[in-house]
């Protein structure tokens, strides 16, 4: 998986993801990381990235050469058979909700395009005739779109094969596997008076195992009843939630 990052700030792209499993990740080549810095395709020798709005207002705009140019760069990189499946993507608090649908279609991709917004936004042209979607990480607003750009790294970089020890441990992680995860411990068994469950040390497998599963509904329908709508439910979940109190 490549991602290809347009930024006016690359060292903070880098920096983060020298770091952890991603890090380790990149040092294998399971996973490849370019930042191409948009300053570099302006049109002065000051390196100009943003000009006044049309029309007044505060807060300046991203100008769209420098970006529209950077991203013929960047697709020179990527064979030409690649290029229409390739989005590319704008960070934006103006996208669709980044989900973990997006992720998985992501995740099946060969290559990715992020572009990082500032300012007060990006030149609409931009938008309009360049970018294929805009993704946000929710509704508020940073001051850059680096944290969007790296969030979406991390999580598509998660299902790539060998970046995380255990396949079985990607596709039961909350949200992946539909509902929240179930309740997790590890050692000591006793941290001041406060126990693991019984259960969990009882080495029966089978009564774990339904532990678990009512513990992720129950968590599920306490903390995000939503995810249940489209959840993978049996006969049995059902009746579980059923007695405490769900009717969906």
């Amino acid at each position: 998986m490549h991602f290809h990052v347009l930024t006016l700030f690359p060292q903070t792209i880098y920096d983060t993801l020298a770091h952890s499993m991603i890090g380790r990740a990149i040092e294998k080549g399971l996973v490849s990381v370019t930042c191409t810095d948009i300053r570099d395709y302006s049109s002065d020798k000051h390196g100009t990235a943003d000009d006044y709005q049309y029309g007044g207002g505060p807060g300046m705009v991203m100008k769209p050469e420098p970006i529209f140019d950077a991203v013929d760069n960047v697709f020179k990189q990527i064979p030409i058979l690649e290029h229409p499946q390739t989005p590319i993507v704008l960070l934006s608090p103006q996208g669709r909700h980044l989900n973990q649908n997006i992720i998985n279609e992501f995740s099946k991709l060969d290559n990715l395009v992020l572009i990082c917004g500032h300012y007060a936004g990006v030149d609409e042209r931009v938008k309009d005739h360049l970018v294929t979607e805009e993704i946000s990480i929710g509704d508020y607003v940073l001051t850059g779109g680096e944290l969007g750009a790296l969030i979406v790294i991390d999580s598509v970089s998660r299902f790539v094969t060998g970046v995380i020890g255990s396949e079985d441990n990607v596709q039961k992680d909350s949200i992946t596997s539909g509902l929240l995860q179930h309740p997790v411990y590890t050692r000591p068994a006793e941290y001041r008076s406060y126990k693991v469950p019984e259960i969990l040390r009882s080495g029966n497998h089978s009564d774990i195992d339904q532990w678990r599963r009512r513990e992720s509904l129950k968590k599920t329908l306490t903390q995000r009843p939503d995810l249940l709508s489209t959840a993978d439910l049996d006969d049995s979940d059902i009746r579980y939630l059923s007695e405490l109190g769900y009717q969906g």
